[in-house]
């Protein structure tokens, strides 16, 4: 079965200010659709058609640079979508919330720390809240399309918030200017998302 560019779950410009309208359908239309094209080719007539977008990810290690690249890319965009919204930004509430608190000390330490990974990520890459193999919150970074769910990865984990800091994600905008785009990410965080992602965890 193959693999299908998710529909946004809101319009192109709804993130506005903080996320133009034509970043968002270059970024969704042409950069996640060719990640996508380029995974379904990579799979086609293998045993890895059959599984999902997750297991492919878990087991990594056994495929080829395509399948890890392009896989990723299908993956954590999928994710970061879903990570934003329009009417979003604010604070976490309840577990989420305190989860935070419990492994950073509080909302702003969090945001600090979380900015620090993407802001230092050299060249492409990602920023990531996760849930630790030990079942604890923590931050990381990965380069390129790479993801915590990998086998492969450095720090292991289920990711709960996204953030893209390839420069096709903020370029048009921001231009060079990653802590810009990083900081005006947290207006249109969707917290509620990430709670869910928490509780499946």
């Amino acid at each position: 079965m193959a693999f299908e560019l998710p529909k946004l779950p809101y319009e192109y410009a709804a993130l506005e200010p903080h996320i133009d309208a034509r970043t968002m359908e270059i970024h969704h239309s042409k950069h996640h659709q060719a990640y996508i094209t380029n995974l379904n080719n990579a799979i086609a007539g293998t045993e890895t058609e059959k599984m999902s977008i997750e297991d492919i990810c878990k087991n990594i290690s056994k495929q080829p640079m395509a399948v890890r690249n392009n896989g990723g890319g299908h993956y954590n965009h999928s994710l970061f979508w879903n990570n934003m919204g329009p009417n979003a930004g604010g604070a976490p509430q309840g577990e989420l919330a305190a989860a935070i608190d419990t492994a950073f000390g509080n909302l702003d330490t969090f945001k600090t720390q979380f900015a620090a990974a993407g802001a230092t990520r050299f060249g492409s890459g990602w920023a990531w809240l996760i849930v630790g193999t030990d079942k604890k919150l923590a931050i990381c970074s990965t380069p390129n399309q790479d993801n915590p769910l990998m086998d492969i990865a450095e720090t292991k984990g289920t990711p709960l918030l996204a953030l893209d800091v390839w420069e096709h994600a903020y370029y048009l905008h921001y231009q060079n200017r990653r802590p810009d785009y990083i900081s005006a990410f947290w207006n249109v965080v969707n917290w509620e998302e990430v709670a869910k992602r928490l509780k499946t965890a």
